[in-house]
C-alpha cells in the first residue's frame, strides 16, 4: 500500500517517525535526569567546571607537571577562586542588601504615585519582604531535620562535583579511549569527533561567559560608583551572577540597578544609570560576544530564551544555568554531523563523477554503433 502514496507523503511520514522517536528518547532522558537529579546534577556541574578549568590544567601539563598533581592543583585553585569570589559577592550583597531593599521600597513608593494600584502592589511587596523572609526562616527552623538534610545534600553534591572535576581532568584521555571502545562498528571516529565538538562548545561558552560577566560587572560597578548610586558593589555582584543566565539575568540585574538609582538619586541619575546599563549591553552584544565567543557555537537569541524557559520548567534556577551550555553542546554535535554528512555526500558525488568520467574516457571515440 505504501506504493499507492506519493513520494512526498512517504518522506513526510518517515520524518514524522524520526521526530517522534527523537522526542521520545529526549523525554525519557529528561525524566531519568529529573528522577536521578541527585546523581546527575554533580556530573553536569563537574562537566561545566572541567570545561572552565581545562586551559589551566593543560597549561600545567605543558609545564611538565604530573597529571594527578596538575588536576589536584587545578581543583585547589578553583576552590580558592570560587571561595574567594563567593565571599566577595556575599559580603557585598550583605553590606548593601538592606540599602538596596530600602531603595527598592522607595522606588515602589515613588512609582505608586504614577501607576496607582500597580505601584501600591509593588510597595506592599517591598514592605512585606522582610516579613516574608522571616516566615520562610521560621518555617525552615521548624523543620530542622529537613533543613539539615537539604544542606547536607547540597554539600555532598558540591564535594562530589569537585571530585568528579578531578577525575574528569586527570582521566579525560582514558575516558575518550573507553568511549571509542564502546562505539559500535566503525563509528568510533565520528563519536569521538562529536564528543570533542560538544565539549569544545561548552568550554568556549563557559570561558567566554565568565570573561563577559566580569567585564559587565566591572563596567556597571564603575559607572554606578561614578554616579554615586548606593550599593554599587552589590549591584555589580548581581550583574556578575546574572550574566550566567543570558539576556534574562542581565535584564533583571540592570532593572534593579536602575530602580535603586531612581529611589536614591532621582530621575536624572536613573536615566544616566539606564544609559550605563544599555551601553554595557551594546558593548557586550556587538563587541565582546563576537570577539570572545567567536569560536563557540553561535545560537539565536530566540533559541537561548526557549532553552532557558525549558530549563526553568524542568529544574528551576539550576535548569536555567545548565540549559544554555547543554544547548550549545547539542548545537556543536549537530554542526559536526552536518560537516561530516556534507563531506561524505560531496566526496561520494565526486567519486561518482570521477567514475563516470573514467568510463566515458575508456570508450573508444570511433566505436561503431551497434545495430
Amino acid at each position: 500500500m505504501s506504493t499507492l502514496l506519493p513520494e512526498s507523503v512517504r518522506r513526510l511520514a518517515a520524518w514524522c517517525v524520526v521526530v517522534l522517536l527523537v522526542t521520545g528518547v529526549a523525554a525519557v532522558g529528561i525524566w531519568l535526569c529529573v528522577t536521578l537529579k541527585t546523581a546527575v546534577t554533580p556530573v553536569l556541574l563537574a562537566l561545566l567546571g572541567t570545561a572552565l578549568l581545562g586551559p589551566l590544567y593543560r597549561r600545567l601539563l605543558k609545564m611538565k607537571v604530573q597529571r594527578s598533581l596538575a588536576a589536584g592543583l587545578t581543583c585547589a585553585a578553583v576552590v580558592a577562586v570560587v571561595g574567594g569570589a563567593g565571599y566577595i559577592v556575599v559580603n557585598a550583597l550583605i553590606d548593601s542588601g538592606d540599602q538596596i531593599l530600602a531603595s527598592l521600597k522607595q522606588a515602589a513608593t515613588d512609582l505608586s504615585k504614577y501607576f496607582g494600584a500597580a505601584g501600591t502592589s509593588l510597595d506592599d511587596m517591598a514592605s512585606n519582604a522582610k516579613e516574608l523572609f522571616g516566615k520562610f526562616g521560621g518555617t525552615a527552623a521548624s523543620g530542622v531535620i529537613s533543613g539539615l538534610s537539604t544542606v547536607g545534600e547540597m554539600m555532598a553534591m558540591a564535594v562530589l562535583a569537585l571530585l568528579l572535576v578531578f577525575f574528569f581532568l586527570r582521566d579525560s584521555e582514558r575516558a575518550m579511549g573507553a568511549l571509542r571502545q564502546l562505539a559500535p562498528g566503525d563509528s568510533a571516529d565520528s563519536i569521538e569527533a562529536m564528543a570533542r565538538r560538544a565539549f569544545e562548545a561548552i568550554e568556549g561558552f563557559m570561558r567566554g561567559t565568565t570573561i563577559i560577566a566580569f567585564i559587565d560587572a566591572l563596567c556597571i560597578s564603575v559607572g554606578l560608583l561614578i554616579l554615586g548610586v548606593p550599593g554599587a558593589l552589590g549591584l555589580g555582584a548581581l550583574v556578575f551572577v546574572g550574566a550566567y543566565i543570558p539576556y534574562l539575568g542581565a535584564f533583571l540585574s540592570g532593572a534593579v540597578a536602575i530602580l535603586v538609582a531612581l529611589a536614591d538619586r532621582g530621575f536624572a541619575i536613573a536615566l544616566w544609570a539606564l544609559g550605563v546599563v544599555l551601553a554595557v549591553q551594546v558593548l557586550e552584544g556587538h563587541i565582546l560576544q563576537p570577539m570572545i565567543q567567536s569560536r563557540t557555537v553561535q545560537m539565536h537569541p530566540a533559541v537561548v530564551m526557549l532553552a532557558i524557559t525549558a530549563g526553568a520548567s524542568v529544574a528551576g534556577i539550576l535548569g536555567m544555568l545548565l540549559a544554555v551550555p547543554l544547548t550549545a553542546a547539542a548545537f556543536g554535535i549537530v554542526s559536526e554531523l552536518r560537516v561530516r554528512y556534507s563531506g561524505t555526500s560531496s566526496s561520494a558525488s565526486t567519486g561518482m563523477s570521477t567514475s563516470r568520467s573514467r568510463s566515458t574516457s575508456a570508450k573508444p571515440p570511433d566505436a561503431p554503433a551497434s545495430s
